[in-house]
């Protein structure tokens, strides 16, 4: 299927996904993750970018963010790119590139599936086998969320705030999505989305994307178009 054009109206969630070449390792230490981590809290306040979720994994990493100017997501991950591939490459005494191609990425329908994706990206080091809790991982969004551990690189999407009118409410009520077992259906399309870049989301909001931006945000059908008579 061809590659979609990239679509990033202001104030939509996005699920991002950036992954090493060919699957190589792209975080080789704390050290690693600590400095990626920074570069992401700069750039997303330069860019104008609301970050909601995060996991660094060692070949790949996962965002939930909502951009608040035109083109800041691209702004902001072409900037992490260049800071960190300069970085990394000195640490590692290497040359060439580091990630696949240019980073993935899909619209989400915040009211259906922003929780469904900040549970997604949160539980990937327990889909891992990894840690067996997602609180036992450092380099998630978890303990931000779930913990109530604050930092600057997290911004709270309004219906995280929602959850509750206190903070210890809030994170009680976060902590209680993750109680329930993944569907398979639902990871399944998460990752069709995501590898696909489709809107996630039902047909009233891909409708609405697809009118706001006049591009294609949904998969063509299958077989060949009819002809008119």
């Amino acid at each position: 299927m061809a590659r979609l054009i990239r679509v990033s109206p202001i104030g939509v969630p996005q699920h991002i996904i950036q992954r090493g070449n060919n699957r190589q390792i792209c975080f080789s230490s704390e050290g690693d993750m600590k400095a990626y981590l920074n570069w992401l809290k700069e750039f997303s306040i330069k860019y104008s970018v609301d970050i909601h979720a995060w996991v660094l994994m060692t070949n790949h990493i996962h965002l939930l963010c909502t951009p608040q100017k035109e083109n800041a997501i691209s702004q902001m991950m072409q900037s992490i790119g260049r800071m960190y591939v300069r970085y990394y490459n000195h640490i590692q005494q290497r040359t060439g590139t580091l990630w696949e191609g240019r980073f993935k990425s899909n619209l989400v329908q915040s009211e259906r599936y922003l929780f469904e994706l900040q549970r997604y990206i949160e539980l990937n080091p327990v889909r891992a086998g990894l840690v067996e809790e997602p609180g036992n991982y450092s380099w998630s969004s978890y303990a931000c969320n779930a913990l109530g551990i604050e930092t600057e690189l997290q911004t709270p999407h309004p219906l995280y705030l929602a959850l509750a009118k206190t903070k210890y409410d809030r994170l009680k009520n976060y902590r209680s999505l993750f109680k329930a077992k993944e569907g398979k259906e639902k990871l399944r399309k998460i990752r069709e989305s995501i590898n696909k870049g489709l809107a996630l989301g039902n047909k009233q909001f891909t409708t609405q994307i697809e009118i706001l931006s006049n591009k294609r945000v949904t998969p063509r059908k299958a077989g060949r178009p009819k002809k008119d008579n």
